[in-house]
């Protein structure tokens, strides 16, 4: 007799483990909010827990946000319209507008507005089965507020039943207080910033803008190295708008991942694979923005690095809040195979975080995060547009319903 606190019979498994897997007629057993067994249902063992009927749906390991920058105040619709009219992005950016309409907006917003504003965004991933979040910094460019901007990821974590992993991205943008003096703000950034926020115990890896109207490589290195002087891991927003080589970059200092990549080259590519950096593609901000060149995935595919898949939900370029949609984009646009899609939802998404050990396929001794789904196939989940198939949840062995309430 198993003393287990959970069991789901009647349930198809996609595993996910080693890129995908799956276990028809099965069910899988949870233990002190840890995978303790799966297998055929007919092989199931006697145990104390109560049954749970899956009613025949596929369960999946829990979905996978590993780029938001879904903390932040206010919205940036006025762009959206500006775009429209023949407006580009880096139009919209050195006219005050872009990353630092969003930056006035966070530093003037209290704790409390903050978390107020970003909490429905997260309660939507929620529904759709998402059981890990990523919350990136990027808005403060000052040690107070980008401060503020962690807590805040941190409270949701608290307060919300989802995993957070928090980013620092203080080299998003040039605050206007350094206009001229980037050099000069990637010092104190190194210096101050982030060991100060570190030494808080409120970053868990180091991201960074690297681009034209970002940071030039050499100031990323510069940044990279400071984080990996503090033991964190980095990654970063790569080959978005051009290929200044920051994906061969960030391979060399071992990072997460690179992120974006429509102007990965094929250097960039070889050393993401030489160092088993993620690509995550972001096809949100592509469609957002309107871009018509496309990250190399056929090449990417070919050298075998692991291609994960993200809303980056953020208020200017890609307010997404549903990865299953995410999903769907990365298929039609991008031509991955449904299969591809889940696990860059999962497996590969959670390798992008470092968290590969932890979560992202059902393997006994992972975290016990699942998405329970009322469809016919897997395929299905980046199929529908618009259509939530998700009966369930399970986050560290807890059973949810999907639609989570506002925290009093």
């Amino acid at each position: 007799m198993q003393d287990w606190d959970m069991v789901i019979h009647n349930v198809h498994l996609a595993t996910m483990e080693h890129g995908y897997g799956e276990l028809l007629d099965a069910a899988i057993a949870v233990k002190d909010g840890r995978i303790a067994w799966f297998g055929p249902g007919d092989e199931l063992p006697a145990s104390s827990a109560v049954l749970q009927d899956g009613q025949g749906c596929w369960l999946t390991p829990g979905l996978i946000d590993c780029h938001t920058h879904i903390v932040h105040a206010g919205n940036r619709s006025d762009e959206f319209e500006a775009r429209l009219n023949g407006a580009s992005y880096e139009d919209i950016s050195r006219a005050g507008g872009g990353i630092m309409s969003t930056v006035r907006a966070t530093r003037a917003a209290s704790d409390d507005e903050l978390l107020r504003q970003s909490l429905p965004r997260v309660l939507a991933l929620l529904a759709e089965g998402v059981t890990t979040l990523e919350i990136k910094s990027g808005y403060g460019l000052d040690t107070d507020s980008e401060a503020k901007m962690l807590r805040v990821a941190r409270r949701i974590g608290e307060q919300l039943p989802v995993s957070v992993r928090t980013t620092f991205l203080g080299a998003h943008a040039l605050p206007p207080e350094y206009a001229g003096r980037a050099d000069a703000y990637i010092e104190l950034l190194c210096a101050q910033m982030l060991p100060r926020l570190a030494s808080d115990g409120l970053v868990d890896a180091v991201d960074a803008f690297c681009e034209r109207i970002g940071f030039t490589p050499a100031q990323t290195e510069l940044v990279f190295a400071a984080a990996h002087a503090l033991n964190l891991p980095v990654k970063l927003h790569a080959e978005q708008l051009s290929d200044l080589g920051g994906a061969a970059l960030v391979a060399s200092y071992g990072g997460l991942s690179a992120d974006h990549l429509e102007f990965l080259s094929e250097e960039g590519i070889a050393a993401m694979a030489q160092h088993g950096t993620v690509a995550v593609l972001l096809p949100g901000a592509y469609y957002f923005l309107r871009e018509v060149r496309q990250p190399p995935v056929i090449a990417l595919r070919a050298a075998g690095v692991p291609m994960a898949v993200s809303t980056d939900c953020n208020p200017g370029t890609s307010p997404m809040t549903s990865l299953l949609l995410a999903m769907n984009m990365a298929c039609t646009l991008w031509r991955l195979t449904p299969q591809e899609a889940l696990a860059g939802a999962t497996c590969h998404a959670a390798r992008a975080l470092g968290l590969q050990h932890e979560t992202g396929s059902l393997v006994v001794g992972k975290r016990a995060d699942f998405a329970l789904w009322r469809i016919a196939r897997p395929a299905d989940l980046a199929y529908a547009l618009g259509l939530n198939p998700c009966a369930g949840v399970v986050h560290g062995g807890v059973w949810r319903a999907p639609v989570v309430s506002l925290p009093d």
